[in-house]
């Protein structure tokens, strides 16, 4: 059985999840994952650092709430949807993305860098999610003045080597922890809720979101896509295709977890495309060793604060 109601459905897809795409080989790259402290572990799903010494990098990265970046190596750009290109700064933020996005990078290239959670968008940002998402901007005009001489501290020890990358990690976790400022409570409250909401199915109902969150329908549409960059049915989409992405990258699943992907959408086409444009990958390719950074950011341990 698949839903064929999903007034989400389209027919495109993204050129960079066919096979022709090459991406730069798992062998030529490294990514170490840090786990975020407790102090920050509700802002920050995981910090990392991940490095290629190629000439010429390629990667994708899925749909995601937002990241905090340092670029100490590589230039290159990111190449949205919408047809704009982002270059990137060497201190970044990364909004929150609706699609997957691939990086096309003159390196070496090395990455250090937080991938925040919705809350941590809206603590450490203060911006609207959907009015800023899908850009790579300089922090500074996000965050202020005070990230720039942080970032180039860093970005200097590292070159140095008087800093690893895992310090340098560590020291940007450290600088969210210190940045992020409380919001509303009913707001943290509606983000809370809407977590759980696409926690609970594959397929969840918006009915379910409404009746349990304390608001009108009309200002639960407005919230969502305020802190989590989209309104609810296509939020709900994106973390259906990420997590359906997740769950087809393990080696075997079981009948239960077939049964729910067979229930969650039209049919397989329909999950082939939805795949494919927000994880950047056909499923066929989710668990070959071409993507390492694909691998670990739709990694289940990331979808923590979906309950």
């Amino acid at each position: 059985m698949y839903d064929s109601e999903d007034p989400y459905t389209d027919q495109d897809s993204l050129d960079f999840g066919k096979a022709d795409y090459e991406l730069t080989a798992s062998s030529l790259i490294t990514v170490d994952y840090i786990a975020p402290p407790a102090a920050i572990s509700d802002y920050v799903t995981t910090l990392y650092h991940f490095r290629c010494e190629e000439p010429v990098i390629r990667d994708i990265q899925p749909a995601s709430v937002g990241h905090l970046s340092l670029f100490p190596r590589g230039k290159g750009e990111m190449h949205f949807r919408e047809g704009h290109r982002d270059p990137n700064p060497e201190i970044a933020i990364l909004t929150p993305l609706s699609t997957a996005t691939p990086i096309i990078v003159n390196g070496p290239f090395h990455v250090i860098g937080a991938a925040l959670t919705p809350l941590g968008w809206a603590s450490l940002t203060g911006l609207h999610a959907g009015d800023y998402r899908d850009r790579l901007r300089e922090a500074s005009e996000i965050l202020g003045e005070d990230i720039g001489p942080i970032g180039q501290d860093l970005i200097r020890d590292y070159r140095s080597g008087t800093k690893s990358g895992r310090d340098c990690a560590l020291a940007l976790g450290e600088y969210i922890g210190g940045k992020v400022k409380p919001i509303n409570s009913r707001h943290a409250e509606l983000i809370r809720v809407v977590n759980n909401w696409l926690g609970s199915s594959l397929n969840p109902e918006l009915s379910e979101l409404m009746a349990k969150a304390a608001y009108s329908d009309r200002q639960v549409q407005r919230l969502t896509e305020r802190y989590f960059g989209l309104p609810p049915q296509a939020l709900a989409r994106k973390y259906r295709a990420l997590r359906a992405a997740a769950l087809l990258s393990f080696p075997q699943l079981t009948p239960e977890f077939e049964a729910e992907l067979g229930n969650a959408f039209f049919d397989q086409p329909h999950m082939i495309r939805e795949i494919n444009r927000f994880a950047g990958r056909t499923p066929a390719r989710l668990s070959d060793d071409d993507n390492p950074f694909l691998s670990e950011m739709i990694d289940p341990k990331n979808f923590r604060e979906l309950g």
